[in-house]
């Protein structure tokens, strides 16, 4: 009876081998399907890079501990991120639920019952049964193990969609750090260019009065306060939107009472690249998206493999008896060993139609692969040439505030003197105004772009 059991999972392990090589088979198509669909003929980046291995911790480049901070804030209590988290979790559980179909399904039943009749110098009957019950349904062709690995690629692809959101969200985190150090840096501005005119208003009302000056400076010089007031009252506002788009990032309560710093961190240097090929292997979104293609042509050789017979092993052990302590006895013990082979004749074409949408989810999630990967290597490239365009215009902007500064300081020293007027004054006032805040939204725009290449090149944080 013992050797008649054990052959259940002999002869299950012995057929299961003939779906290996079918699943072997599905990972090589799989390979030479991405082959095909990602083989561009950029071997380097068109855009000027460093092409070194990508080792660089990019949160750690811009020297800025408050940032570090931040960001650790933000992986541990943003919402979005714990809810791609848990996603992970199903995923994982629904992976380990489909691997369980391999293994066999063992149960355990018992029953007791009574009997007896209305003659009550009869007595009751009892009767005691335990059984174990074993099933095994034996993969021929592969079909539950295609189906485990799809489930297994599509939980690799989701820990790998939660890395991309854990990188996006670090790089969201820095930019919004930076608009807001931005956002206090225009203020600052604002307020010098008022205090500015405060002290013009005071001199052009003391010229006024001595009729240096006409009523039309004096209303001139009022007008561009008033301005200025309404400039400040309005980036006030914007620094607050910032500070509160910050807060909720952290997962806090979006009260606009966040302090950063003053300044803006500096600007690192630009991050090795690499070369494009790298990049499909180590952007989680596009591991992502090649994990998707495998789980597509698992499904498919499931739905391959359902068109097939299937066979299942089941085996009962089981005794019966009228007294409990006996129940196991061998000599009130059975046993009984089946197989179940069952084979599809007509169904109507329902298991070609599934093959036929697991084919067109494999031709589907192969093209949206390769989208994302020209899209990877196009927002690196993009990249790339706009930090060099920011770097030069840095260089430019920097002059223009270098230069307005100093022609400000003349224009001053001539009006005091009389040799021009206040609107020739206050035209290039607005000029240095200008120029100190285009630089530092620039800087800003640096650093942005070093943070979203981190991103695209997927850079650790």
């Amino acid at each position: 009876m013992a050797i008649k059991i054990v052959l259940i999972p002999m002869i299950a392990v012995t057929l299961l081998s003939c779906g290996t090589a079918s699943t072997k088979q599905t990972e090589q198509a799989v390979k030479e399907k991405l082959a095909g669909q990602t083989t561009f003929t950029a071997s380097e980046w068109s855009s000027q890079a460093n092409r070194n291995d990508i080792t660089v911790n990019w949160l750690e480049s811009f020297n800025d501990d408050v940032l570090t901070a931040l960001v650790s804030e933000a992986q541990a209590n943003n919402r979005n991120l714990l809810a791609a988290s848990a996603g992970v979790e199903s995923a994982q559980a629904l992976a380990k639920q489909a691997g369980a179909a391999l293994l066999p399904n063992a149960g355990l039943s018992t029953e007791g019952s009574r009997t007896g009749s209305r003659d009550a110098s009869t007595a009751p009957i009892d009767s005691r049964s335990i059984g174990l019950q074993v099933s095994w349904e034996v993969d021929l062709w592969g079909r539950i193990r295609s189906n485990e690995q799809a489930a297994a690629n599509s939980a690799r692809a989701a820990q790998a969609d939660f890395r991309y959101t854990q990188h996006s969200l670090a790089a969201t985190t820095a930019k919004a750090y930076f608009a807001l150090i931005d956002a206090n840096s225009q203020i600052a501005v604002a307020m010098e260019r008022l205090e500015i005119l405060e002290e013009t208003l005071r001199i052009v009302d003391v010229q006024y009065k001595n009729g240096i000056v006409s009523a039309q400076d004096l209303a001139l010089t009022r007008s561009d306060i008033a301005s200025a007031r309404e400039q400040l009252i309005t980036l006030e506002g914007a620094q607050r939107s910032a500070t509160r788009a910050l807060e909720v990032l952290l997962g806090r309560y979006p009260n606009a009472e966040l302090q950063v710093r003053a300044s803006l961190p500096k600007t690192p240097l630009a991050p090795p690249a690499g070369i494009p090929s790298e990049l499909l292997e180590r952007r989680p979104d596009l591991v992502a998206a090649e994990r998707r293609v495998a789980a597509a042509f698992n499904k498919r050789e499931v739905a391959k493999a359902a068109r097939l017979p299937s066979l299942s092993l089941t085996g009962n052990l089981g005794g019966a008896s009228n007294s409990l302590s006996s129940v196991l006895d061998p000599a009130n013990t059975t046993w009984r060993l089946g197989a179940n082979l069952l084979a599809s004749i007509f169904d109507g074409g329902a298991k070609q139609a599934q093959i036929d949408a697991a084919t067109a989810e494999q031709k589907q999630t192969l093209f949206t692969y390769g989208q994302m990967a020209l899209n990877a290597f196009n927002e690196v490239e993009t990249s790339l040439d706009q930090g060099v365009v920011l770097d030069k215009r840095k260089e430019e902007l920097v002059i223009v505030e270098q230069q307005a500064r100093e022609a400000y300081r003349i224009s001053s020293l001539r009006y005091k003197e009389g040799e021009i007027n206040l609107l020739d004054v206050l035209a290039i006032q607005q000029r240095l105004i200008g120029a100190k805040s285009n630089l530092t939204t620039i800087k800003r725009l640096i650093l942005d772009q070093r943070t979203d290449l981190y991103l695209a090149l997927g850079g650790h944080w």
